[in-house]
């Protein structure tokens, strides 16, 4: 069987909050550099370094978010992304 769809799915996220928790796992689970994660996932080293210390804060605060859900303008979480 070809996978080669499914292991894009991980490889090359397209969805905001799948490549932001791609990006943080890069980073915190397999401790890769953050051009390397940057340059990967599309994003500007300063906005990495934004989103792990935000994601730093939450994780300190104990108000970690769901990155499958969608968020409302409100901020409350909204539908699953599918």
């Amino acid at each position: 069987m070809n996978d080669t769809r499914c292991r894009e799915f991980f490889l090359e996220p397209r969805e905001t909050y799948q490549r932001q928790y791609e990006a943080l796992r890069a980073f915190f689970v397999e401790g890769r550099p953050l051009n390397e994660i940057a340059r990967q996932f599309g994003y500007q080293e300063s906005s990495l370094n934004v989103m792990i210390s935000n994601f730093r804060d939450q994780v300190k605060a104990n108000n970690l978010r769901p990155f499958l859900f969608s968020r409302g303008s409100d901020g409350h979480k909204g539908n699953p992304i599918s």
